[in-house]
């Protein structure tokens, strides 16, 4: 009978540490998720501010598109942040997130509406949207903080590192857009607490050179040396702005630094 008992309990205890494994690989996947999911929703929400910046000067259909496209995919990473069952923040943390957000889309509907009856924007709407959302986009990150103390999520610090300079790398196109922007740039230089541009381009170095240094893969790093060499290029413009300086190369130049950091959180990620 003893016998019994104990090949019951050798057998058993394999089968709930296996068990209370499986359950702690979930959780930290779900928590990885929902700081995937803050951080897509930081980015998308400048990428749309930079697009309606370049959308009053123009009007163009396209780039309307990108507004869109933009705050969409803040949406999406909103409901997933909603829906989400891993338990990281409370209702009331992401409720008031979701209501700054709800803010942020109807200053935005708002101004869109402005530059297609008007042909040109109000720019005292466009003012209280860019500080919309600075304040919305602080929320975020303080929140993704609380998350990553709250979880103790082990993520890689190149991956920590690349997700800021993504962040920092749109909020620099936003506001790179409004002063290159003839629409607004007389009177209107983006959110009234941001830092300076140059400010915010020797930030960009020091989290770019985070996450270039260390090894990797020969693929990631050809990913990263695209990244520096697209920096390199446009990075003059950021500390120095000129008007004569070429709008659409910056942006594009920039969406490919974007593009690199996503694809380099993908290859550090899959290398875990």
């Amino acid at each position: 009978m003893k016998d019994t008992t104990l090949r019951l309990r050798s057998l058993v205890a394999p089968l709930i540490f296996l068990a209370i494994t499986s359950m702690a690989v979930r959780a930290q996947e779900g928590a990885n998720g929902f700081l995937a999911d803050l951080h897509d929703f930081r980015v998308s929400n400048y990428m749309a501010l930079d697009a309606f910046y370049r959308f009053s000067g123009t009007g163009n259909t396209e780039t309307l598109n990108e507004i869109v496209q933009g705050i969409n995919s803040a949406n999406d990473a909103m409901n997933s942040l909603a829906e989400s069952d891993s338990g990281v923040l409370s209702a009331e943390q992401l409720e008031a997130l979701n209501q700054e957000f709800d803010r942020f889309k109807n200053l935005m509907r708002d101004n869109i509406n402005d530059v297609r009856k008007r042909g040109y924007p109000d720019l005292r709407l466009v003012s209280d949207m860019a500080n919309q959302a600075f304040t919305m986009n602080e929320k975020a990150t303080e929140l993704y903080e609380v998350a990553q103390e709250s979880t103790h999520t082990a993520t890689d610090p190149r991956v920590e590192a690349a997700r800021s300079a993504a962040v920092k790398m749109a909020q620099m196109m936003a506001k790179y857009s409004v002063r290159s922007n003839s629409a607004v740039t007389q009177t209107f230089q983006g959110s009234s607490t941001e830092k300076p541009l140059d400010e915010q381009a020797r930030e960009l170095d020091a989290l770019l050179g985070s996450v270039i240094q260390g090894q990797g893969t020969p693929e990631l790093k050809a990913v990263l040396n695209d990244i520096s060499s697209k920096w390199q290029f446009i990075r003059g413009s950021y500390i120095n702005y000129n008007e004569r300086n070429v709008g659409f190369v910056i942006d594009r130049y920039s969406k490919g630094i974007l593009k690199g950091l996503a694809t380099t959180i993908e290859l550090l990620q899959g290398n875990a």
